[in-house]
């Protein structure tokens, strides 16, 4: 198996700026790859370009701008180019399939935050036998710079990545690995119905707190981000020292609440995966929930629209972003495969308003966000426990239905 390891670097002045300036290198070939696809496909009778044709450019490209472009690792800029061939092939799956295209679009400096080294040892180099005790991980072009390692890494190092987080440099590793051993069998099931109120609910009826990390934060945010604005937008090489002070202060704040939802994520998908053999959850379509609600026209008045509960959906789609759903269902998804355990995703429809008693669906059953009463056969009990029991039955059916 694959895993990553996260760590953060400690570079020089001078390795800093040799790393800002390899991100902005590979971003000027990024941008200037995806411009010679968009010429050649609108100017010489819509000729595709491939990522075979301009990877046999590079010698070239080298050899032209030594000072730019020669002097960092050739697979690097492999990787690079075939980050863009991947966004051409998600951009043409995406029109073949009918959905929302999105055309691969240039990248600013400061939206170029990623260099991959697909093999070690290939332009970098990652020390495991440090030396003094310390970390360090080599880069052509930037030399050796000390890592804080704070966790052994387990297996082969494959690929190396730069990373870049405000003013933070990390270092990416993934290491091939043997499969871990399997947790031992509890002999428990569980189903969990996510929510706002509570973070989630347990069909055995416990309930993890919702943290509302970005609701506490949002003042400190709100300020930041005045503050932020009283400054006119500039290129970052023209900004004043208030200025760049105030970009420093908004992006720690919101790489805090990140850290935070985070760090709660992985504390309850580990908690969930140590107690339960099987675990079922809603099978959440999240980037559908966040949409916003379409305008309504209205007919009597050409250029006027009807009141479409926007705000109102804005405050929940804030919500939903804020409890980060989908960072804990992929976070539960890893962990319950490298400890042996099966998590199964049911059709979230109807689950908060079928009784689990006598199966009776009714939006009737919900008379709160909070309570549930059967109107067929009486049954009273907690809306979100009700979902969580529905959510472990469906499940079950389904593991029933496809043995491994």
């Amino acid at each position: 198996m694959i895993r990553a390891y996260k760590f953060l670097m400690r570079p020089t002045v001078g390795q800093a700026a040799a790393l800002a300036a390899m991100l902005a290198d590979h971003c000027s070939l990024y941008n200037g790859a995806l411009q010679e696809r968009r010429d050649a496909y609108r100017h010489v009778s819509k000729t595709s370009v491939t990522y075979g044709q301009q990877s046999a450019q590079l010698k070239e490209i080298r050899g032209f701008d030594p000072e730019r472009q020669g002097r960092w690792s050739f697979s690097s800029q492999q990787a690079t180019l075939r980050r863009l061939n991947k966004a051409f092939a998600a951009f043409f799956r995406r029109v073949k399939s009918g959905e929302t295209p999105g055309y691969p679009r240039f990248r600013g400096v400061n939206w170029f935050d990623t260099v991959e080294f697909p093999k070690d040892g290939d332009g970098c180099r990652w020390d495991s036998t440090p030396h003094d005790r310390v970390t360090r991980v080599r880069f052509q072009g930037v030399g050796h710079v000390r890592v804080n390692q704070h966790r052994p890494v387990v297996g082969k190092v494959k690929t190396v990545s730069v990373k870049r987080e405000g003013k933070r440099w990390y270092v990416v590793l993934t290491a091939e690995q043997e499969p871990p051993e399997p947790l031992p069998k509890t002999g428990s099931v569980v189903g969990i119905d996510m929510g706002i109120a509570s973070f989630l609910t347990t069909s055995n009826g416990e309930h993890v707190a919702n943290p509302r990390h970005g609701r506490k934060a949002a003042a400190k945010l709100e300020a930041a981000q005045q503050v932020l604005s009283r400054f006119p937008r500039v290129r970052r090489d023209k900004r004043t020292a208030n200025h760049q002070r105030a970009v420093d202060n908004v992006a720690k704040l919101h790489r805090k609440v990140r850290r935070q939802r985070l760090d709660h994520a992985h504390r309850v998908a580990v908690d969930l995966v140590r107690e339960h053999d099987v675990i079922a959850h809603e099978d959440l379509k999240i980037r559908n929930m966040v949409k916003a609600p379409a305008p309504k026209a209205d007919p009597d008045q050409p250029g006027s629209f009807l009141p479409n509960g926007a705000a109102a959906k804005a405050g929940l789609n804030h919500s939903i972003s804020d409890a980060g759903w989908g960072v804990f269902l992929t976070l539960l998804h890893a962990k319950a495969e490298s400890a042996g355990r099966e998590v199964i995703a049911v059709d979230p429809r109807n689950t908060s308003r079928t009784c689990p008693e006598c199966g009776h669906v009714a939006a009737e059953n919900r008379p709160t966000q909070e309570r549930f009463h059967c109107v067929s056969c009486g049954h009273t009990a907690h809306a979100d426990t009700v979902g969580a029991q529905n959510v472990l039955r469906a499940g079950l059916v389904h593991r029933d239905a496809n043995p491994a």
